[in-house]
């Protein structure tokens, strides 16, 4: 198999498998129907073809995608899920320590965040100032689509 073109391969393979399955309308998977499924399939290809084709840079962005495509996911279909900011400084953590098992890079951050994140869930009485976060968390969470058109204008603008 060439390595160059595995990415694209198995982004075809899995959305071609989606979008069969569906067409079949099995009913023991009727619950993956689903857009989060898209993203579950899109983390699962990246990650594949970075440990395939040993190109790490695919790492960080193949842990985020499956991460919010099991969240979104279990938001929507199981009652016990949490739904809470924390959860999505924990997906970027894991991510960071997924990309750091094998490009050695991204250690403190990962830490860091999986930290804040354990933190954030867990902690039932939270220091005073920590409530600034909280805040800031939820203005994000309401206008997340924001950061990525100012995060768009940056990488478009930006001088190399």
């Amino acid at each position: 198999m060439r390595k160059q073109h595995s990415l694209t391969a198995f982004l075809l393979i899995g959305i071609g498998g989606y979008f069969l399955l569906r067409q079949l309308k099995l009913p023991i998977i009727t619950d993956f129907y689903s857009w989060p499924t898209l993203l579950i399939i899109l983390g699962v290809a990246f990650l594949l073809h970075a440990y395939m084709a040993n190109d790490y840079d695919k790492l960080f962005p193949g842990a985020i995608l499956l991460g919010l495509g099991i969240h979104f996911h279990g938001i929507r279909y199981y009652g016990f899920w949490i739904e809470h900011w924390g959860v999505y400084t924990l997906i970027v953590g894991l991510a960071f320590m997924i990309r750091y098992q094998k490009a050695k890079s991204g250690l403190f951050p990962g830490l860091l965040l999986i930290g804040l994140s354990i933190f954030a869930i867990f902690a039932s009485n939270k220091p005073g100032w920590f409530y600034w976060i909280n805040s800031s968390m939820s203005f994000l969470e309401s206008f997340w689509p924001l950061t990525l058109v100012v995060l768009g204008l940056y990488l478009l603008f930006k001088k190399k």
